[in-house]
């Protein structure tokens, strides 16, 4: 396709040089006719339809009218894909050091648009706001540091892997930011759920490397759990038809794959390296002295009561960081039927603008303003009118063994034809192929190539028959290009979003064992990506709040947008239901009541989902300001979407409606109890079959900065 276009820009290009020669012919031919030094029946025909065909036109032109503007034109001899890096730079610098007088030379978006750093000082930004989180959560910086260290260290491979295959595999310049963006959010993340774990469980009196494999097999699992739910939804990114997207999801899945293998085997060794360094000063002496007091109380006990614990001993239990044993009284079901209500009503409000969006492709006018090709985007509008920024080829074909004459009849009707459609400015009979069996015009719009009466025009054009003999009418171009890849993934998303959806439910059923939970977590996901969804309409197609954001031209939603926050959010928004979610299914397989197990899991899991929710729109939002118009709404998009998800959907809504619906949450039918395999995500079976050893003096020791060298063998579990 690019060949093509490439070849018809060229023909286009030699058309509007022959249009200004057969100006000046026809004038000087007019003036010999009127002087009677040529005049035949025939000539005079031939200058009629010349004039015919120069009249269509209209006040096309290279030159603007106040001789102010030109342009000018650079054809290679090669697809532009096959047009190497040096050599487009060479002509870059050869136009941008072109030293006219009183002449600036503005290379458009196809020479000079703007190709996205890997990282920038927005992103970097992010990364500092998510390190700034993880201290306050985590309590030292050496235990801060290391869920960032890992990321970045399975960015770095994600990124390289990515960037190595673009050599060979042609992609978006967008596609390794992609990666970056979702390996480094989701890596942080993952490191943290475990690391979380592990200090918890020291903290409650687990040893050292014990806590590390608990963790690992607990948390560690639930990260691989949720670590395969993203890289499923990108990979289905494949089912929407459309190769450069399904690339974008699997280098993205490719990513998330390389953090999941970091974080459950990187992660660990590294825990295992800082010890005891993992918990902060006063929570290693805390610890320090919870254990000689647990020391003194066990020398007091008699040899034959060592099987039992003291009712008044010093419990060292994994609970959870508000405790498993602890029960709480259920929320008042006034307070969760206005949580429900509101926060359905917020996100069904947020949500309007998306009934309105625009799909499209960014062009000129959304690069950022001190660039070459907004400059130059601007001024071809100011000088030609925003018609030129987006023309459309259109080609028909003509039957054989036609003349020169009737080929000029068949150009002019056809020519006349799309003059007369509406949102047409200007009609330019470009070529004729050398066997006059084609003939090609260009066709300039109204407005720029994003316009609505744009597209309008295209599926107008595609509509028409053509006058005359001509046949088989049709558009090409980089504009029409843009406006039918626009429409192809329009038409794509609502597959996608079943697929998504259906295989959440199937998931979560899985998981849960539970029919209900499962469509109250996807009836969040879907409100919540829409209201995602209507804040990128409001901000980057309305244009509100634009100068916050750095909108200086509202336009359509970049095309393929909504599939690629549906696929990401989706495993997101598991995420969190799932750390949520497993805590209230423990809590009532282990006899609590459904409402109140709803407080426990809630209390349980909101801290962790809390912090990783921060981190991953700092993260996000780090991309927000990024240069690229591609980069700045996917990073706002998915940073609103985590935003909402998270805080209103998975900690307000889903705990509200749990209750509401009381122990019908947990019901399934005996038939498909059967036959479901038991999913133990987060490894509850391994940490209830698990027994903490009782530390020997040579553990007891943990208030140093060291961790000790040696921990004690572990005895027998106790009943």
């Amino acid at each position: 396709m690019t060949a093509q276009l490439d070849a018809q820009q060229a023909q286009l290009d030699a058309g509007r040089a022959r249009l200004e020669d057969g100006r000046a012919q026809l004038r000087e031919q007019r003036t010999q006719l009127e002087e009677g030094s040529a005049g035949t029946e025939s000539g005079a025909a031939d200058l009629d339809r010349g004039e015919a065909l120069l009249a269509l036109a209209g006040d096309y032109r290279t030159v603007s009218a106040d001789g102010s503007t030109a342009v000018g034109t650079v054809v290679f001899d090669r697809p532009s894909l096959d047009v190497s890096d040096e050599t487009q730079d060479a002509v870059l610098a050869v136009l941008e050091g072109a030293d006219i007088d009183g002449v600036e030379v503005l290379p458009t978006t196809s020479l000079s648009q703007t190709i996205p750093k890997i990282v920038g000082p927005a992103e970097v930004v992010g990364l500092v706001v998510a390190a700034i989180v993880l201290v306050v959560m985590l309590g030292t910086l050496i235990t801060a540091g290391l869920p960032i260290l890992t990321a970045l260290i399975g960015v770095g491979i994600g990124a390289a892997g990515a960037l190595a295959f673009s050599g060979t595999v042609e992609m978006l310049s967008v596609t390794p930011v992609l990666g970056l963006m979702l390996g480094l959010a989701v890596g942080i993340d993952y490191a943290l759920f475990i690391v979380n774990r592990h200090r918890r469980q020291l903290k409650d009196g687990a040893a050292l490397h014990e806590s590390i494999g608990l963790a690992n097999g607990t948390s560690g699992n639930a990260v691989v759990f949720a670590g395969l739910t993203v890289i499923i939804a990108l990979a289905a990114l494949n089912v929407t038809g459309i190769p450069f997207l399904g690339l974008m999801g699997t280098v993205g899945a490719f990513c998330v794959l390389i953090a999941v293998l970091i974080a459950v085997s990187l992660t660990p060794a590294l825990l295992g390296l800082i010890g005891y360094r993992a918990l902060s000063r006063t929570e290693r002496a805390r610890l320090q002295r919870a254990r000689e007091a647990q020391a003194v109380e066990r020398g007091l006990l008699r040899q034959e009561d060592r099987g039992r614990e003291s009712a008044s001993a010093l419990q060292l239990r994994s609970r959870g960081a508000d405790g498993a044993g602890q029960r709480r009284r259920p929320m008042p079901t006034a307070r969760a039927v206005v949580t429900a209500l509101v926060s359905v009503a917020v996100l069904a409000i947020i949500a309007i603008p998306f009934f309105s969006m625009r799909l499209g492709l960014p062009d000129g006018g959304s690069e950022p303003e001190e660039s070459a090709a907004y400059q130059s985007y601007t001024a071809l509008g100011k000088a030609f009118g925003e018609g030129y920024n987006g023309p459309l080829v259109v080609t028909a074909d003509l039957p054989a063994g036609l003349d020169d004459g009737e080929v000029m009849d068949q150009q002019i009707a056809v020519g006349e034809q799309l003059a007369a459609l509406e949102h047409v400015e200007a009609v330019v009979p470009a070529a004729v192929n050398g066997d006059s069996t084609m003939m090609m015009f260009q066709v300039i719009p109204a407005e720029g190539p994003n316009a609505v009466s744009t597209g309008e025009l295209v599926h107008t054009l595609r509509g028409t028959t053509p006058a005359g003999e001509a046949s088989d009418l049709a558009v090409a171009g980089l504009t029409s290009g843009f406006i039918d890849v626009a429409a192809k993934l329009a038409d794509a998303l609502p597959l996608y979003l079943g697929v998504v959806v259906g295989l959440s439910l199937v998931i979560m059923i899985v998981v849960f064992r539970s029919l209900v939970v499962p469509l109250i977590a996807t009836g969040g996901f879907i409100l919540s990506v829409f209201a995602a969804m209507g804040g990128v309409v409001a901000i980057y197609q309305w244009g509100w709040l634009s100068a916050v954001f750095g909108v200086h031209n509202p336009g359509p939603i970049l095309a393929f947008l909504p599939t690629i926050m549906v696929g990401v959010l989706f495993g997101l928004a598991m995420d969190y239901q799932l750390f949520i979610s497993s805590g209230m299914r423990e809590s009532y397989a282990h006899g609590a009541s459904s409402r109140v197990a709803v407080m426990d899991g809630l209390h349980a899991g909101r801290s962790v989902v809390t912090a990783a929710a921060i981190i991953m729109i700092s993260v996000f939002g780090g991309f927000v300001f990024a240069e690229s118009a591609m980069i700045r709404p996917i990073g706002f998009g998915l940073a609103f979407g985590v935003l909402l998800d998270a805080f209103l959907v998975r900690l307000l809504l889903m705990p509200a409606l749990m209750h509401l619906v009381g122990d019908a949450a947990w019901w399934l039918p005996r038939w498909l109890e059967k036959i479901l395999p038991n999913v133990d995500v987060e490894g509850a079976a391994l940490e209830r079959g698990h027994a903490h050893p009782e530390p020997d003096e040579a553990d007891d020791d943990v208030a140093g900065d060291e961790a000790p060298e040696q921990e004690a063998e572990p005895e027998p579990a106790r009943v």
